[in-house]
């Protein structure tokens, strides 16, 4: 076994791999940008070595600095996680030429699945089902017109050596072919140096299901069995589940045999996982009258590999690590077993509601829901006298939370959006879910924008509790997904009011003029709170009654919306609150004037307005078009004195690695373009300058 291994990547997955080599005796090496000379990850390593700049093209994509540094430090191998390199097989080459193991497989065998029209070849050879398309190497547009409108559209257009929904584009009409084309060629070529497209049917009505596979270097192969990974937004997956609903064990065994197969024909060695897109002809209650078809197989670890880990106990990071060193793969086919249900959530920096619009700022609060701390496996193999296990899995923790990010972290506009993984697992489906909904609602992250909200509405929604599942799922739940208001004013204000006060009291002395419990010797003392929710002005109305008792009064658009005593205490946990009939655990954070209130029903924002603090101020400047985040301006769509309409496309940004349409806030005629394609820009920058368009 190795004695020190290079983690050749960051965040949560550097993290998770150095906790399976900790626990295993090995000695770790990070790597780190600028960006990330405090992260978490460098901690979590023995030693740390600087390779280059923040953006990945400067740092974690220059695999000569990343080899050298293994070389300098010692170590025998470099893990490549996910992303950035792990696919590469040129470095995956450079890393056998210097005498470094390489933990994942043969550069041959990324080589023949990393370009998606050689893998479907091969796969069509070894007998794998594919889905009608065009995978061939002639690449002129016009041909790719007609091979699109000879399959029948709608028709996907997919990056040939593209990963992680990148370069992906659905076409619904012939008419838009040759624009999402481009699109995708430019997103493939920042992402993958490769502008090869491949064009398929798209298939309706779809669920994404992928097989774990492991093979080793003496030709051993098992199957961990399936994840299902339908729920997506632009292509990228949000929640993943293991075993999949309603998957037959006939089907299970075809698909399972497939994957084996498929790893069987490029000679793979080490985790890989073969994707499937299963078409469902009678609807979700039929399982056994699905069929399924080849996508593309991930030649590395997958970022939803825990739910695998939950179900089958075994530490899927170790087993990389043993069949690297030339061991044999640790467990039989038939010696893994499927025990209960596990779910993951990935919980991104990212509006939801503003077309799932990427989010950078810091982690100002970042709570997270009780936990065990991973000390992988989750479930733990029990030893056979030969040391390889039998499979048997002992009880594991209920909630897993992987992350490489702490309270006051930046998130920023060079990496991935995901900040980290919340795993449940329960003995069924049922109290998976439970345990995952109340394991959001714990989840409190306070200084920037985040999906965790979301995932409750998917979570709690009726397509996904009843497991009608397929990658259309959440446009189809959108009326009860997006732009949901769970707590309403009545609570927020509320809560907003009670941590005043609370934070009013915890400044009181034994002197009584400290007290600000409003008594008076005739009358009654009121104060008036202003807010700001939902968009909407409001005012509440305190009264300090005889008895002590509270008052409150909520006010919004000149109707009251609620009444009543108000009650609360401090607790260990967050604020007992009751109000208007409500009784609620609430936690309250605040960031200048913005109130961020958690409750068990979900969680909002409530703006306490100081008057006097903003008296005098201006209206907004209109006739302004900014960038909603930081990142590089790809096109312009228009120019000066062209009129536009409300919702009209203008230009294309690229930040976090994707592409992102800038539409007109207004109907206008455009009065001045202030960037030039290929300028970077910062968040709020100016792009262009819009006037109103004469009546």
């Amino acid at each position: 076994m190795f004695k020190k291994i290079l983690i050749a990547n960051r965040g949560e997955i550097a993290c998770r791999v150095a906790a399976t080599a900790r626990r295993m005796g090995i000695k770790t090496v990070a790597v780190y940008s600028d960006a990330d000379a405090n992260a978490k990850h460098v901690a979590a390593c023995d030693e740390a070595v600087h390779i280059g700049g923040s953006a990945p093209k400067d740092s974690y994509l220059r695999w000569e600095r990343i080899i050298e540094a293994a070389k300098a430090t010692g170590a025998q191998a470099i893990h490549p996680g996910y992303g950035f390199l792990s696919e590469n097989a040129d470095f995956a080459s450079a890393c056998a030429a210097a005498g470094v193991v390489f933990i994942g497989p043969p550069a041959t065998s990324m080589q023949a699945m990393g370009l998606k029209a050689e893998s479907k070849r091969l796969m069509e050879q070894a007998g794998v089902p594919l889905v009608p398309g065009y995978h061939g190497a002639d690449q002129d547009p016009a041909l790719l017109q007609r091979e699109a409108d000879r399959i029948g559209y709608p028709v996907l257009i997919k990056a040939s050596a593209g990963g992680g929904g990148k370069g992906m584009r659905a076409v619904e009409r012939a008419h838009d072919f040759l624009d999402a084309l481009a699109s995708c060629k430019r997103e493939a070529i920042n992402s993958f140096c490769h502008d090869a497209v491949l064009v398929e049917k798209y298939v309706q009505r779809p669920r994404h299901i992928e097989i774990q596979v492991f093979g080793d270097t003496l030709g051993n192969y098992v199957y961990l069995f399936e994840r299902d990974c339908s729920v997506q937004r632009r292509h990228q997956k949000v929640l993943e589940e293991a075993p999949a609903p309603g998957m037959t064990p006939e089907l299970r065994a075809r698909m399972g045999a497939s994957a084996v197969a498929a790893a069987r024909a490029v000679g793979y060695v080490g985790a890989g996982t073969v994707e499937f897109i299963v078409e469902q002809p009678l609807g979700w209650e039929h399982p056994e009258a699905m069929t399924f078809f080849f996508m593309e197989m991930n030649t590395r670890l997958q970022v939803e590999h825990p739910v695998t880990e939950a179900i089958t106990g075994q530490d899927l990071v170790e087993w990389q690590l043993r069949v690297a060193a030339g061991e044999p793969l640790p467990c039989t086919q038939d010696q893994l077993r499927i025990t209960g249900h596990a779910i993951e959530a990935r919980i991104c920096a990212e509006n939801p509601d503003h077309d799932f619009l990427p989010a950078t700022g810091k982690l100002d609060v970042y709570r997270k829901p009780p936990h065990a701390a991973f000390q992988p496996p989750v479930f733990h193999t029990l030893p056979l006298g030969d040391g390889r296990g039998d499979g048997t899995a002992r009880a594991g923790s209920a909630v897993r939370f992987d992350d490489g990010v702490r309270q006051f972290d930046a998130i920023s506009p060079y990496y991935d959006s995901m900040v980290a993984k919340l795993i449940v697992h329960g003995d069924t489906r049922v109290q998976a879910l439970a345990r995952l909904d109340a394991a959001l609602a714990a989840t409190h992250i306070v200084g920037l924008t985040t999906n965790v909200q979301f995932l409750r509405h998917v979570v709690q929604c009726d397509s996904f509790a009843r497991a009608h599942l397929d990658t259309g799922l959440i446009p189809r739940e959108a009326a009860v997904l997006f732009n949901q208001q769970r707590v309403g004013l009545a609570l927020a204000a509320a809560a907003d009011v009670a941590q005043t006060l609370l934070d009013e009291r915890a400044t009181h002395t034994a002197d009584p003029f400290s007290q600000t419990d409003g008594w008076r010797a005739l009358g009654m003392a009121e104060r008036r709170f202003a807010f700001e929710f939902d968009g909407q002005s409001a005012q509440a109305t305190l009264r300090y009654l005889h008895d002590g008792a509270l008052h409150l009064s909520v006010c919004g658009k000149a109707a009251e919306v609620a009444s009543g005593v108000l009650s609360f205490a401090a607790m260990p946990d967050g604020i007992d609150l009751q109000f208007a009939n409500q009784r609620a655990l609430v936690n309250v954070y605040r960031k200048g004037e913005v109130a961020h209130v958690f409750t068990a029903h979900g969680a909002t924002q409530i703006i306490a307005v100081d008057l006097l603090a903003h008296a005098g101020e201006a209206p907004a400047e209109g006739g302004r078009l900014t960038a909603p985040m930081p990142g590089k301006v790809v096109s312009f769509a228009v120019q000066a004195g062209d009129t536009v309409q409300k919702g009209q496309a203008l230009a294309v940004l690229e930040a976090m690695k994707m592409e992102h349409n800038i539409a007109a806030p207004m109907d206008g005629v455009v009065a001045e373009l202030l960037y030039a394609p290929g300028d970077q820009v910062v968040e709020g920058a100016e792009l262009l300058k819009l006037s109103v368009a004469a009546a």
